[in-house]
């Protein structure tokens, strides 16, 4: 079983490895967050090192160990409405715009989704706001949520959680409200899922396939890629973005030096980040009788 004393150039291959596989940036001393990550799957391989693993990944490429590596470190914990204020956004502040423009169907984006709380959350808002204004929208959203865990995904399509995942952000309300009980265990109602559909995805590479969104959620996520990745990755979020669509960062990150294409959009409730629109140039000048030509 490894323990904490990972040797410094077994400890910069693997940096460099997962860098390079899904573009989490590990600083510097994090030899005991690899160690707590890898143990179970070093155990049952039966490898001793991070640099014996990084040779059988070297050697089998096509072996499945690569995914799996990449499965045991970002699997995270996760938390239902998490820091409320984006819940509060959409419900207060984005819905009521879009019923204005009343769209045949509004979709939303969960990036880094891990094991389903924040599209769920986001839905069961969704549900709320429906409820409040009848007929004031239509019921037509698709949330696709995605990670780069296939674990974490097998877990969010079951929509089933134990008490104790319930009880991390989750009221006593909302729970009796949006869930069934089956045994010792809770699982999501059919009217949430419904709007939910989940996908394996990895950031670093094309997401083009997923078409366009009215609302981005890619929280606490970017916090663990390069400053050139965070830019690369917010470049093509934008594009995904239907004009005049909203980004929704973490609490801890920003989008400052890292994109010019939003503006920031306060409210009392938090922070949101809204696509500019696009330039079309410079206006030219009209006046009564007089036609002026751009050169």
């Amino acid at each position: 079983m490894l323990n904490n004393s990972i040797s410094a150039r077994d400890y910069d291959a693997f940096r460099q490895f997962l860098e390079e596989a899904c573009g989490i940036v590990l600083g510097e001393n994090k030899q005991y967050l690899v160690a707590s990550r890898l143990n179970r799957l070093l155990k049952e391989l039966q490898v001793s090192s991070v640099g014996e693993l990084i040779e059988q990944i070297n050697k089998l490429p096509r072996s499945g160990l690569r995914e799996r590596i990449i499965d045991a470190m970002t699997t995270n914990e996760t938390f239902w409405f998490r820091d409320n204020h984006p819940y509060t956004l959409l419900k207060e502040l984005i819905l009521p715009e879009k019923a204005k423009k009343r769209p045949s169907q509004i979709k939303i984006w969960s990036a880094a989704c891990s094991s389903g709380q924040e599209p769920y959350s986001i839905s069961m808002v969704i549900q709320e706001y429906l409820k409040s204004r009848p007929g004031s929208l239509s019921n037509n959203f698709q949330i696709t949520g995605t990670d780069i865990s296939p674990t974490m995904l097998e877990s969010a399509r079951t929509g089933i959680y134990d008490a104790l995942a319930l009880s991390r952000g989750l009221s006593s309300e909302r729970k009796s409200r949006f869930f069934t009980q089956q045994d010792d265990l809770w699982k999501v109602n059919d009217e949430i899922r419904s709007r939910v559909r989940f996908s394996e995805l990895n950031l670093m590479n094309n997401f083009t396939s997923l078409g366009k969104f009215d609302i981005v959620f890619c929280r606490n996520v970017l916090i663990y890629f390069s400053s050139d990745l965070k830019r690369d990755i917010l470049r093509r979020i934008a594009q995904t973005l239907v004009p005049g669509g909203y980004l929704f960062l973490g609490s801890t990150e920003t989008i400052a030096s890292y994109s010019d294409e939003f503006e920031t959009v306060r409210h009392q409730a938090g922070i949101v980040y809204q696509l500019k629109p696009k330039s079309t140039g410079p206006t030219v000048p009209t006046f009564p009788g007089i036609t002026l030509s751009r050169e």
